[in-house]
């Protein structure tokens, strides 16, 4: 890439080192970081709405001119109003600006502006409080809006990256071949960048739109076709095929046909000449773990060794007793390695384990330590794929030599999207229960039957069970929703003040947090009050109760995962869905939500209403994080992207012959700065 777009953001005039801070916040070091920093939206200041057409609480854009301005008005200490009145000649209405002299000061008599905001008042005397103003002459009629941090203003930005776009246009390189530019009826990439900032109109926003969205996932899925390739050398463990019975008869249970299917498909893969490269998807409960014991097993004898990572101590430890009750009757040496191990207890195992003391290793980011080593490391698994990047998937593999990877995730995806997604990847799908895992009843209903929900939950507590209270909040200054801790309170005063209750949410330490979730396992707690940091949580199968406050912010996929806590155990659980908003899309997917407990049906559901973000979230699952591209709306680009692919890594798998190069210097960064979890 050529140097100037490389260079540090204080590169650009008027961007000093405090600004630059700011910048790093957003993710934004050089001058061509800034320039792929996309807006989010844009205000249309040609869709101009006459005053006297204006409708009232809708936002608008009104062009006319100020005709006149009132004197400040001191309303109390700390708070000043300014007015001025504003026409169009078809009506006129008052300006009203809260404590901002400098903005009131900016508007002059008989000049023209554009006013962007919302109308208030009645039809006889109009109002607009604290518009948006751009001056007439505003060369950009389609203004960029961008995500912010705190000190970081919209006029800042624009102004930053129109000084980018100057001084360094000229510079912006072509990565794609022209052929298939021509081929895809493509625009420049000088074209797109300056035209997704500023375009002249929507005709050329959509074509610059229609490049960097082709781009992003041409991109994204050159990066995991490298890394399918670079996955598919030589490993040194190409086990040999030996009988499993003895596992099988062991477990105190029936393996379901898509668990014996899943942990053939393991077999087969560690039986070929190159590293297995798995994801295993299955419902909530669909038992993952059992094949994962299926092939730590099949590792173990062929004399290897495998390591199982996991996301947070808690979640190792549960796999830990899961699996040395599974494997340890049958020879196998089961070990725990996390963080809170005193320095001499690590180092004592960490030798056992690099002498070959051990079979199977489970513990945390603790295993991926340069310190720890193993003997003849064949398998690695890793839970919870949302919960690792790709990176970190590789720093494990890189303990052995080339060894079997397996991904485990609790995500339903339609298996369209999966194989898109995680195209660096296999896939095995669970997608029956186990017999005896009991479905869970669930229930909306509105806030008016709130009391009643939670007389319900005692009856559950009475019983002897526990339960979940889940609030999708936790910022004391939203006022729309309780905060969760103000929530608790309340509960814990009011009609729960006889039970236990435990406060659980994402601003806690992750050590707070553990202890939390391990005190509720050994019933400390009979309720835990949480967001939704226990998605992805220990199982407790005494916990038969869930109620979800709000249930409309919540994307259906993830109410799946969250009803999944519950029904874990022998004891009919149900889950209560509350909700105030009642219009006919949250009854559609609420009606969705009460009538299956098949994932798969409703992530199809979810994708179909919502799109994947509800799967994804800002993590994308350990992908790198897309700028501008929309799985649920680029579906088609992203199907043109893969079949484009195909073609250069048909001819050119690593990217290395020189038409491709732009190409692999975009994957490079993609993959370098992207991963969310590194």
């Amino acid at each position: 890439m050529n140097s100037e777009l490389d260079k540090p953001i204080t590169y650009l005039k008027g961007v000093g080192p405090k600004r630059a801070e700011i910048y790093a916040k957003m993710g934004v070091a050089t001058v061509y970081d800034l320039l792929c920093y996309y807006p989010r939206d844009y205000i249309d200041l040609t869709a101009i709405t006459p005053i006297s057409d204006a409708a009232l609480n809708e936002t608008v854009t009104l062009r006319g001119r100020v005709v006149r301005k009132m004197p400040e008005a001191r309303i109390r200490k700390g708070l000043s109003v300014f007015k001025a009145v504003f026409t169009d000649d078809t009506a006129d209405l008052t300006i009203v600006i809260y404590n901002s002299g400098f903005l009131f000061s900016q508007l002059q008599l008989d000049k023209e502006y554009y006013l962007v905001g919302k109308l208030s008042g009645n039809f006889i005397r109009k109002e607009m409080n604290s518009p948006l103003v751009f001056p007439g002459n505003t060369p950009d009629r389609l203004q960029p809006v961008y995500r912010l941090t705190e000190g970081m203003t919209q006029n800042l930005l624009r102004g930053n990256i129109h000084n980018a776009l100057d001084s360094c246009r000229r510079f912006i390189f072509e990565p794609l071949p022209k052929q298939i530019a021509a081929e895809n009826g493509l625009c420049s990439q000088e074209f797109a960048i300056a035209n997704i900032h500023f375009p002249k109109d929507t005709h050329s926003y959509e074509i610059a739109k229609k490049r960097l969205v082709f781009d992003e996932l041409l991109v994204l899925q050159l990066g995991m076709a490298v890394l399918r390739k670079k996955s598919r050398g030589k490993t040194a463990y190409v086990l040999k095929n030996v009988q499993m019975d003895e596992l099988y008869s062991a477990l105190p249970f029936e393996m379901t046909d898509c668990q014996k299917r899943a942990v053939n498909d393991c077999i087969d893969d560690m039986q070929k000449g190159f590293p297995m490269n798995r994801l295993v998807q299955g419902d909530v409960g669909s038992g993952k773990t059992a094949v994962a014991a299926a092939a730590a097993f099949f590792a173990y004898k062929n004399g290897c060794q495998t390591a199982l990572m996991a996301p947070t101590e808690v979640l190792a430890a549960q796999h830990f007793e899961t699996l040395s009750a599974f494997l340890e009757p049958l020879g196998v040496r089961v070990a725990l390695l996390t963080g809170s191990l005193t320095p001499k207890q690590k180092d004592t195992l960490k030798q056992a384990i690099a002498a070959g003391g051990y079979d199977v290793v489970v513990g945390t980011h603790a295993l991926v330590q340069q310190s720890t080593s193993f003997k003849e490391l064949a398998l690695v698994i890793t839970d919870e794929q949302h919960r690792f990047g790709v990176k970190q998937r590789a720093v494990l593999a890189k303990k052995g030599n080339s060894p079997h990877k397996l991904v485990m995730s609790a995500t339903p995806i339609p298996r369209t999207l999966a194989m898109m997604i995680y195209g660096d990847l296999d896939i095995s799908v669970l997608d029956e229960l186990p017999k005896g895992r009991q479905p869970v009843d669930t229930y909306a209903v509105t806030g008016k039957l709130r009391e009643r929900a939670f007389n319900f939950v005692k009856k559950h507590l009475d019983q002897g069970r526990q339960g979940y209270v889940v609030c999708p909040m936790i910022e004391e200054s939203d006022m729309e929703l309780q905060d969760v801790k103000t929530y608790a309170k309340k509960l814990g005063e009011g009609s729960l003040k006889d039970y236990r209750i435990g406060l659980l949410h994402g601003k806690l330490a992750p050590d707070k947090k553990e202890r939390i979730m391990a005190d509720f396992k050994a019933h400390k707690y009979d309720l835990l009050v949480c967001t939704t940091v226990v998605e992805v949580g220990v199982d407790v199968p005494n916990a038969t109760i869930m109620v979800i406050e709000n249930a409309d912010r919540f994307g259906l996929s993830q109410l799946h995962q969250l009803r999944g806590r519950v029904g874990r155990g022998q004891f009919k659980s149900d889950c209560v869905l509350i909700t105030d908003n009642v219009n006919e899309t949250t009854k559609k997917r609420l009606k969705i939500l009460s009538s299956t407990n098949d994932g798969f049906r409703i992530s199809e559901e979810d994708l179909k209403l919502r799109g994947p973000g509800d799967f994804f979230g800002d993590k994308q699952h350990g992908l790198p994080k897309l700028k501008i591209a929309d799985m649920s709306q680029d579906m088609n680009v992203l199907k043109t992207a893969q079949i484009t692919a195909r073609k250069i890594t048909g001819d050119d798998p690593l990217l290395e012959k020189p038409e491709n190069k732009g190409l692999r210097e975009l994957v490079d960064r993609l993959f370098a700065s992207g991963d969310p979890d590194n």
